[in-house]
């Protein structure tokens, strides 16, 4: 009996000893296979997955996961291939667009100088006004498409908001007095720094700016917090609720008279996503709110 229970034991502990190394094998072959995916997504390859491991399962398992990667890296190129001309086709359609814009506009020119009545000066004023709104669009699909396609925000500085705020806003002085407008400004004295690109930051505030601008009754109040948050609020008796949400649709238009949003806060946006901000807007009580915020502390 004590035989048996001796043969039993060690017949057990052998059994223990063969699962205990299949179930190190199978951990090996997971790690393996982590390790593989991590190597093949952060290169250009087309290099399979290899584990030490023969057991067919764990194979058969890192064969499928491999033939799956493949076909997601071949939907990968397939995407930036297409994404890559469609860019390209933006960019080549906006300069087409620029020569036949150029010579309707020496024509305009030609015709104004013409005597007609006064009903003609008129339709010809509205064409024009039509036109150089054309020509705007234009500009902004061609910069969009430049956002789109190269890389010239990449590079990060330390950058402080309250002074690229304040360049920001005197830089539209002119158009502040323009429009009879004088701004609450409430920037902080505590220097606020984040790590941004200079050029795109600056290029987020033109354009909120200029979209306050086009839609303000009078009044702009722009606020700093300390968080890294910028708000900037207007009252806005042609905006509502619904346009607000959609003020950052690529290509959305908000028409009244000339006033559209055209393509401005849909790269200002894109341009806070890419330095790891976020922006957003809203329409409260009267005013429309727009406020792009920079949290993270250098």
């Amino acid at each position: 009996m004590v035989c048996l229970l001796g043969v039993l034991c060690a017949v057990l502990a052998l059994f223990n000893f063969i699962l205990w190394i299949k179930i190190a094998g199978y951990r090996k072959a997971a790690d393996e296979i982590c390790e593989e995916m991590e190597a093949r997504l952060g290169r250009d390859t087309n290099v399979g997955i290899d584990i030490s491991i023969s057991d067919h399962k764990m194979r058969r398992l890192a064969a499928e996961i491999d033939r799956q990667m493949k076909l997601l890296r071949k939907e990968q190129i397939r995407y930036l291939q297409g994404d890559k001309e469609l860019k390209e086709a933006v960019t080549n359609i906006s300069h087409d667009l620029r020569t036949p814009l150029t010579a309707v506009c020496g024509y305009m020119e030609l015709l104004e100088r013409e005597d007609t009545s006064e009903k003609v000066q008129t339709y010809l004023g509205i064409i024009q006004e039509r036109i150089d709104r054309l020509k705007q669009l234009t500009e902004e699909l061609f910069r969009y498409s430049l956002v789109m396609s190269v890389h010239q925000y990449e590079e990060k500085e330390v950058v402080s908001l309250n002074q690229a705020l304040e360049e920001c806003i005197a830089a539209y002085y002119g158009a502040f007095k323009d429009k009879g407008i004088t701004p609450d400004i409430r920037i902080p004295e505590r220097k606020i720094e984040r790590l941004l690109n200079k050029a795109a930051l600056s290029r987020v505030l033109e354009n909120i700016i200029g979209n306050a601008l086009k839609y303000s009754d009078g009044d702009l109040r722009i606020i700093l917090m300390e968080d890294g948050k910028a708000v900037f609020c207007n009252h806005a008796a042609e905006m509502n609720e619904v346009l607000a949400e959609k003020l950052f649709d690529r290509y959305y238009t908000v028409e009244s008279g000339k006033n559209a949003t055209g393509l401005g806060l849909s790269i200002a946006r894109l341009l806070t996503e890419e330095m790891g901000g976020r922006m957003g807007a809203a329409f409260e009580h009267g005013e429309l709110k727009i406020w792009v915020a920079f949290r993270s502390p250098v």
